[in-house]
């Protein structure tokens, strides 16, 4: 008996608009090295027996339990509410401080968040001390749902950035962001699972993630806002949340959806250098009417990756590094979670039969 595709169709976080609020969650006090974090510079200081000074967070390091407390504490200053206005609406959703110089701030959120302001409508940030700003939009990928804002106010605190491919399912985790509005909200979780494949949007213009999942409470409005590990460093842009039915507004149910912030990273970096962003290409068509497991290649696309390789049309792939493809979703997912020019093994199911793996070098394209 064939398995059945696993393949999550997540809800896009877009909030109402509500007034905003302040909420934290905290935990009992953790066992571990207590330090001392720079709110400016990041830097990391051993505490003294007094404590840390106004200009530095208190951390605990090594905990057994994480500390969400001073996660919050550190953390929050850099996380934003957005709020949009068009002529198809508005709503609210969240963004997390990337760069800040003396005149310039950059501001990574969803794409899906700021969209409908891209011809026509008004985007404004509003701080962790209420000061409200204009934004303008610097590029935005629809594919991986990653887009970067800017403000014209310098020397905002930014976020740490963490490494997602370091960390584990069971990992304690916290979210930032803005809930319905409600500014500066702060959930702890696990890790629940890491390379989920999730699209989100309408057929036809489709984001692809290969999310990390969390059982982290995050509700509509929390798009763009952060996922954190342990020691309050970004591993994740959250993105979406699974929904019980269709239509309408749900809220939380334990399954949320982040963007591997390895994966953003590069789509930040190059969105904030020339305004576009690149992705991927393995070089083949998909069939799309194949229902059984793994992804069928209908056709390759003449000089790219998959051709040069020898990777014959009619192969269904199976593998991608290893790891298992359920579905042509699956499929996608993990090959745009590379980087173009990355060197990958793609296992497949020949049409003659047998398996055969090939080393694939990806090629690269301008991303929608």
């Amino acid at each position: 008996m064939k398995s059945t595709a696993t393949k999550v169709i997540a809800g896009f976080l877009l909030g109402a608009t509500l007034a905003g609020g302040v909420a934290t969650a905290a935990t009992s006090e953790p066992l571990g090295v207590k330090v001392c974090v720079d709110k400016r510079t990041q830097a990391i200081f051993l505490a003294e027996s007094s404590g840390c000074s106004t200009s530095r967070t208190s951390l605990t390091l090594g905990a057994p339990t994480i500390d969400v407390k001073s996660i919050a504490s550190l953390v929050t200053p850099s996380v934003v509410s957005i709020k949009v206005t068009s002529t198809a609406g508005s709503g609210t959703g969240s963004g997390v401080i990337y760069k800040s110089d003396k005149a310039v701030s950059y501001i990574i959120t969803n794409n899906h968040v700021i969209e409908s302001a891209v011809t026509t409508g008004t985007i404004l940030v509003e701080l962790l001390n209420g000061d409200t700003i204009s934004a303008q939009i610097v590029g935005r990928d629809a594919a991986y749902d990653i887009a970067v804002i800017k403000v014209n106010k310098g020397n905002l605190p930014t976020v740490t950035i963490g490494n997602s491919s370091s960390i584990r399912v069971g990992e304690s985790v916290v979210a930032i962001g803005s809930p319905l509005g409600l500014a500066s909200t702060v959930t702890s979780g696990i890790i629940s699972a890491l390379n989920r494949p999730v699209t989100t949007g309408t057929v036809g213009a489709e984001s692809f993630v290969n999310a990390i999942q969390t059982d982290a409470a995050i509700n509509p409005g929390n798009s763009g806002g952060a996922l954190l590990d342990s020691q309050g460093r970004i591993i994740g842009v959250n993105s979406a949340i699974a929904t019980l039915s269709s239509g309408g507004t749900s809220g939380s149910i334990g399954l949320g959806f982040s963007i591997p912030i390895n994966e953003a990273k590069r789509v930040i970096d190059e969105l904030i250098a020339t305004g576009k962003s690149t992705r991927p290409v393995l070089g083949i068509f998909f069939d799309t009417t194949y229902t059984g497991t793994g992804a069928k290649i209908l056709r390759l696309s003449p000089g790219e990756g998959a051709e040069k390789a020898g990777i014959p049309a009619g192969s269904i792939i199976t593998a991608i590094d290893g790891v298992k493809i359920a579905d042509q979703v699956g499929a996608i997912v993990k090959i745009r979670s590379y980087a173009p020019g990355s060197a990958i093994t793609v296992t497949v199911e020949l049409p003659s039969g047998g398996s055969k793996s090939f080393n694939v070098t990806l090629g690269s394209a301008p991303s929608n």
